[in-house]
C-alpha cells in the first residue's frame, strides 16, 4: 500500500507551505511531494476523512478524522460505529487561549479547587504511562441540543464549535468578545470531550491532539478536527496497524503516520 510511507524524517522531499491567515498553514505541493500527505491533505481539504497512525514508539494507536466543520450525523455515527474508541475534538492552542478553556490536569491540580473538593487531591494525574500531560480540557454541548449524546446533537456542537472558532479566529475576535459568543451558544459539562494542542504544538508535543490539530493546518482549515481511536472489535486493545491499513484501504481514505507529519512541518520552518 503506497499510501501508507515508513518513518521519513527528515527524508521527505521538499513541500512548499505558506501561512494562510493567522491560524492556518495551506500547501502547495510539488510534483515529487509525498504521496501519501499530499493526498491526506487534499482528501482532508475537501472535507473527507484522512487516518493518522502516531508511532511505533508512543500510543501505537491509529485515528480517524475528520475536519470539525464538516461533521455530520453520519460522520459521527461512522466514527463510534467504526472506531470504538473516544470521540474528541481536537482544537488549536490559539482556539484554548482564545476562549480560555484551561487544561483540565492543571485545573483539577489548582490549590483552591483541592481545599474545597479535597478528592481531587487523591486522583492527581502523575503516572501517565505514554506521557507526562493529558490534553483534555472542558466537554462541551451546544445549547440547541437536547441530551447532547445523538449523532445529531454531537454533530452539531462539534460543527458549530469549528465554524465559530473560525469566524472568531479571521475577526480578531477575543477577550469578552470571545467569551460571551462561546457561551451563547454552548455549556459545560458535555457529550464531546475537547483536547487542547500543546503549546508550540508537534514541537513540544508529539500526541493524538497535535497530529490531529496539524493536518487540519497543512489543509487550511481551522485548527479543529473531530476524530476517535481506532480499537480492535473483538479484542482488548487499539486496532493494530495492519488492521488499520486493511480498512484504510477497504474504504479509500488516506493513511499517513505521525512522522510524515511532523517531517512537513519540519520543511515549513
Amino acid at each position: 500500500m503506497s499510501w501508507l510511507l515508513p518513518s521519513t524524517r527528515g527524508v521527505c522531499p521538499k513541500t512548499s507551505l505558506f501561512l494562510d491567515r493567522k491560524y492556518r498553514v495551506s500547501m502547495a505541493p510539488p510534483p515529487d511531494m509525498d504521496d501519501g500527505v499530499a493526498r491526506a491533505i487534499a482528501a482532508f481539504k475537501s472535507g473527507n476523512p484522512v487516518m493518522i497512525f502516531d508511532s511505533d514508539f508512543r500510543e501505537k494507536e491509529t485515528d480517524l478524522l475528520w475536519p470539525a466543520t464538516s461533521a455530520t450525523p453520519e460522520v459521527i455515527r461512522r466514527l463510534r460505529n467504526d472506531c470504538g474508541g473516544l470521540l474528541f475534538l481536537a482544537i488549536g492552542n490559539e482556539i484554548g487561549e482564545m476562549f480560555g478553556l484551561p487544561w483540565l490536569q492543571d485545573l483539577h491540580s489548582h490549590d483552591s479547587l483541592i481545599r474545597e473538593n479535597p478528592v481531587l487531591g487523591h486522583l492527581v494525574t502523575n503516572d501517565l504511562q505514554y506521557d507526562s500531560r493529558s490534553a483534555f480540557t472542558l466537554s462541551l454541548n451546544h445549547r440547541e441540543t437536547y441530551t447532547g449524546i445523538t449523532d445529531r446533537d454531537r454533530a452539531l456542537t462539534t460543527r458549530r464549535f469549528g465554524e465559530l472558532s473560525g469566524e472568531l479566529l479571521d475577526s480578531g475576535a477575543g477577550g469578552d468578545s470571545a467569551l460571551s459568543q462561546l457561551g451563547k451558544e454552548f455549556r459545560t459539562p458535555g457529550h464531546i470531550p475537547v483536547c487542547r494542542e500543546s503549546p508550540g504544538g508537534l514541537k513540544t508535543r508529539e500526541g493524538h491532539t497535535e497530529l490531529a490539530v496539524s493536518i487540519a493546518r497543512l489543509a487550511g482549515l481551522v485548527p479543529c478536527t473531530i476524530g476517535a481511536e481506532m480499537l480492535e472489535t473483538d479484542g482488548d486493545g487499539a486496532l493494530s496497524l495492519e488492521g488499520a491499513m486493511e480498512y484504510a484501504d477497504r474504504y479509500g481514505i488516506p493513511m499517513i503516520t505521525g512522522d510524515q507529519i511532523s517531517t512537513a512541518f519540519d520543511e515549513k520552518d
